[in-house]
């Protein structure tokens, strides 16, 4: 039996390669794009930058100066260096044309400046600002009296040079450098002669002490480093993409040929074709993040060569085979990984009916992996602790210590280990996912409202499953980009703006979709019990989100640290302008969009949990914080309960407000939380005040939980 299923799992296995392969969106995300576009990209971007440095140093500049007061000091210096400069390139030419060797040995300033200055009558122009709009004039030097800067008083007789230059013209740019560089220069000079007029020593007076730097790292540490930050977000993006279209061709592309119903009446089980699926998934990964290693690992040699021909660093004790032994243990993390991202890319693809609703559903796992990956840019996170165990982040982590040569056997087992094990269970999900027939033949009820005529909807019911996806993803955006804008110029006031486009989006698309308001918001009033059972359920969960949060931040230090300055700087405008805009206004707006319309969408389509923990982890993700993700997730949870249990969406409101006041009343009011509350007045839980905290939220979660499910059963009783 076992050799039979071996050779099922084989067949179907062949079969799912062939399909995948036919794709030619696969091929292309597989082979074109790391085999040709990634080293295209970077060949094309390195030959443009190249040809527009080139080009700039080669081009005439127009440049005007004022010699009133100073004379023509400045001018005449200015002219004296051009002088030097065309000298210099005549003679370079000159010598490049007899065929001599003397050109070879010209030193790297002298071959860069190969640059024209046209010197412009600066009192002939009528206006010189207008004159650089249009781009007729690079640079104005302006000769005015020295008055000095804010902190610095001007000298009697001094004069100062203004340099004018227009930031969005390239040539007026570089052409300023150059002009700045003059003036330096010239400053420079002058010193020299004036200390040596006085008959001080020149070098000792203006460098009265030497210095140096010694890097001690190592060349394959630097480029290591270099390259540590960069090449773990590319590997997993690349791997991310190279896994996407094959899971979405093998289950939502099945689904829409109509070839799973064909598939399910063979004498196969779910598991065998789940197995088979999952495994052509995984090669397609694999071979692609092998690809990927490939063509990034070629880049990176040509960028030592570079590197090595130009001088600038010292790459000369760089050897590739040193870094063999972090390329294998590399590999094997990528192949870890590759498993996992698989099954997790394939249990999202399998709730979509068609190739586009997959496409729709994949974008926020890209965004999540995009935002965790980003860890990598973060300095100073080390793979330790609860780290090592964080999907994503710790292969980005561990990628970037074994390039620098920081990592042990323990966390790369770590890390190898949880991957797999992750893998496995996003299997197991995936199964059960096959078992249910809701989910392999939906009924379409998960498609998008907006674009279809307003006319042609019906009154009543929730949102869809895709109009939740839609609002979700649109929302997150506004709120990255325009709520970031706003928070960074209104600073209190802004993030009331972004609540209010939290609570306006989805609303807008209820009411343009024709839904029923009472019930996608689960506005009612809710019985007493119920209420009673959530708001323990809910005191809980923030009891044992304070022990974790105590645990997370030790682990995450900078991002906790990152997320306490980042609260800090909205708390300072007033207790009561603070503690409605902090605390009452998001128990409002992200109650009625998460448990609200997101909510309401999701269990419409699927059963309760897996709604509640959809809703939870978006709204986790929601608040960008990797040391808060766990924490809101859970909290994010509770609240759905809460709706789904009562029919309410109120205590959960009031259970929020409570969750946030509290952070603005310690915040204001510290000595009045000491004297209530002293075993929460501490800036880190000692072992004995976390466990008694603990043992009450655990308590509280479960008194909470029983009322809830009393209270149903009552109700279950009383409808039969």
């Amino acid at each position: 039996m076992k050799k039979y299923n071996k050779k099922v799992v084989k067949t179907l296995f062949k079969k799912e390669i062939l399909d995948v392969i036919r794709d030619k969106k696969t091929v292309i995300m597989m082979l074109v794009i790391p085999v040709i576009l990634y080293p295209l990209i970077f060949v094309v971007a390195l030959g443009i930058m190249s040809s527009v440095q080139s080009s700039l140093k080669t081009r005439t500049y127009n440049i005007a100066i004022e010699t009133k007061l100073d004379e023509g000091q400045f001018y005449d210096y200015v002219q004296k260096q051009v002088y030097s400069v065309e000298k210099a390139r005549e003679k370079g030419t000159t010598e490049s044309g007899s065929g001599t060797s003397e050109s070879t040995e010209k030193t790297t300033e002298e071959k860069e400046e190969k640059y024209r200055i046209n010197f412009v009558d600066a009192y002939s122009i009528e206006d010189f600002k207008t004159a650089m709009q249009e781009e007729t004039l690079d640079v104005y030097v302006e000769v005015v009296p020295d008055e000095g800067d804010e902190n610095e008083e001007g000298k009697e007789g001094r004069v100062r040079y203004v340099i004018y230059y227009l930031s969005s013209s390239t040539n007026s740019n570089y052409a300023s450098d150059i002009i700045f560089d003059f003036v330096e220069k010239m400053n420079q000079e002058m010193s020299k002669d004036r200390i040596s007029d006085a008959g001080l020593d020149v070098e000792l007076t203006l460098n009265p002490i030497s210095y140096s730097y010694k890097n001690v790292a190592s060349g394959k540490q630097s480029m290591g480093s270099m390259l540590g930050s960069v090449l773990p977000f590319l590997l997993i993006i690349s791997l991310l993409m190279g896994t996407m279209y094959p899971a979405i061709d093998t289950t939502a592309g099945e689904k829409e040929r109509g070839t799973l119903e064909t598939l399910l009446t063979l004498p196969i089980t779910n598991r065998q074709m789940i197995m088979g699926k999952f495994l052509t998934v995984a090669l397609i990964g694999i071979i692609s993040a092998l690809l990927n290693i490939l063509s990034m690992g070629g880049i990176a040699i040509y960028i030592v060569k570079i590197m090595k021909s130009y001088g600038g660093v010292k790459m000369n004790d760089v050897a590739l085979s040193e870094f063999v032994p972090a390329i294998l243990v590399g590999i094997l993390a990528i192949l870890a990984f590759s498993l996992f991202i698989s099954a997790v890319t394939m249990c999202v693809t399998s709730f979509a009916k068609s190739y586009k609703e997959a496409n729709n559903y994949i974008t926020p796992l890209m965004l999540a992996v995009l935002f965790i990956g980003y860890i990598g840019f973060i300095p100073n996170v080390s793979l330790e602790g609860g780290m090592a165990l964080v999907p994503v982040a710790n292969i980005c982590l561990l990628i970037k210590n074994l390039l620098i040569f920081k990592v042990t056997l323990e966390s790369v087992a770590v890390v190898l280990i949880s991957n797999v094990l992750y893998a496995f269970l996003a299997i197991l999900l995936l199964s059960r996912i096959y078992d249910s027939e809701s989910v392999l033949f939906n009924d379409g009820r998960g498609g998008l409202q907006l674009f279809e005529k307003r006319s042609n909807l019906k009154k009543g019911g929730v949102p869809t499953f895709s109009d939740a996806w839609f609002v979700l993803l649109f929302v997150i955006v506004l709120v990255i980009y325009l709520g970031g804008i706003l928070q960074s110029e209104y600073g209190v006031y802004g993030v009331a703006g972004t609540q209010l486009i939290i609570l306006s989006i989805p609303l807008v698309m209820a009411i343009y979709t024709k839904k029923d308001l009472k019930k996608t918001y689960s506005i009612r009033k809710p019985k007493a019990v119920p209420a009673l059972g959530a708001c323990i359920f809910i005191l809980g969960i923030i009891s044992v989100g304070i022990v974790i949060t105590s645990i997370v931040s030790s682990i995450f230090k900078e991002s906790s640290e990152a997320s306490y300055e980042s609260l800090k700087d909205i708390m300072d405008n007033g207790f009561v302008i603070t503690l409605l805009i902090v605390a009452l206004l998001p128990a409002i707006c992200e109650e009625m969009m998460f448990r609200g319309y997101i909510f309401a969408a999701v269990r419409e389509k699927y059963r309760p949990v897996v709604a509640m923990i959809f809703v939870a982890v978006c709204f986790g993700l929601y608040h960008m914080s990797i040391s808060r993700l766990f924490v809101t997730g859970l909290l994010g949870f509770g609240l759905c309960m809460s709706t789904y249990y009562t029919k309410s969406i109120f205590p959960g409101m009031l259970m929020h407000f409570i969750n946030n006041s509290y952070s603005v009343i310690a915040y204001y009011y510290p000595k009045a939380i000491e004297k209530v509350l002293p075993i929460l007045a501490v800036e880190k839980l000692s072992v004995k005040s976390a466990v008694i905290i603990a043992v009450f939220g655990i308590t509280m979660l479960v008194a909470g939980y029983t009322i809830l499910r009393m209270s149903k059963k009552k109700e279950e009783a009383a409808g039969a």
